[in-house]
């Protein structure tokens, strides 16, 4: 336990997360900070919040100090915080404590009942598989090797190692989805001459099939760049996805400012901003 000011942060858990919550006088948290630290990785992520009646009061900072000396204990170089939208309390606050912005994010949302999609001829050389769940077995070891084409996506100024992805990886990340009740779509592209997947791009259904989906990734392997494949797969998953779920109203996306094809490609099916975000981080 840490003891300062009249508030007083303790140590929790949740999951294999390592936490703190800052308590009031009365007990009740009025802040709090979760590190995660994935294996093998040099970075910690940090998600941290201070409950806007209790800011600027040095909550969030002691917050982030007891992270911060977490994650040096634990060997790893930089500590990463969540997305903060831009101009919001958090955008200043993280600023002010001498964290580095490192990468811009624009996020944009489809109107689906809108959505007016353009013909995205069948590329030539190419055929389009999909699936729901978890990628079927025959497809497993191919679709495994096509995941590192997110790897060299644009990250700017940000620290990032990728983790490596093998069939287990894959197959454990489908099952966290399904087993929060939610639906994974994932349609990619297979090289007619070889069987490889060489693209891919993934939709989360809510469980209710109502609110918004969110894209959860699109990513082209290098070799195969250039023939609009992400733009064919995303036409074909918006199609999937407004036919199977007629309630769900829209498509939630995320893109780094510096991402320009990838921007592009969702400007051209209908996608409009709704915000931008800022990631920012600090050496340890």
């Amino acid at each position: 336990m840490i003891v300062g000011m009249d508030t007083r942060l303790i140590e929790v858990t949740a999951g294999d997360r390592p936490g703190w919550l800052a308590l009031a006088p009365e007990g009740h948290p009025v802040g709090s900070a979760f590190l995660r630290l994935p294996p093998g990785s040099p970075e910690a992520e940090l998600a941290l919040g201070v409950h806007p009646g209790e800011r600027r009061r040095g909550i969030g900072t002691r917050l982030l100090e007891a992270a911060g000396t977490a994650a040096r204990t634990a060997g790893r170089e930089a500590l990463t915080c969540e997305p903060v939208e831009a101009g919001s309390p958090g955008d200043l606050f993280l600023a002010a404590r001498g964290l580095r912005p490192v990468l811009r994010l624009t996020y944009t949302r489809l109107h689906l009942a809108e959505a007016d999609l353009p013909e995205a001829p069948v590329p030539a050389g190419y055929r389009l598989v999909a699936w729901r769940g978890v990628v079927p077995d025959d497809l497993a070891e191919a679709f495994a090797a096509a995941r590192p084409a997110m790897d060299d996506m644009p990250m700017d100024a940000m620290t990032f190692t990728p983790r490596p992805w093998d069939v287990e990886r894959v197959r454990r990340v489908a099952q966290a989805v399904a087993d929060r009740g939610d639906h994974l779509d994932t349609v990619a592209a297979v090289q007619e001459a070889t069987g490889a997947v060489v693209a891919f791009t993934e939709v989360v259904v809510p469980a209710d099939g109502t609110g918004d989906g969110q894209h959860y990734g699109t990513g082209v392997l290098p070799s195969h760049r250039g023939h609009g494949l992400a733009r064919w797969l995303k036409v074909e998953a918006v199609r999937r996805v407004r036919a199977d779920f007629p309630r769900l109203s829209g498509l939630l996306a995320d893109t780094a400012d510096s991402n320009v094809a990838m921007r592009a490609v969702n400007e051209s099916l209908g996608y409009r901003p709704t915000h931008r975000s800022v990631i920012y981080q600090r050496d340890l």
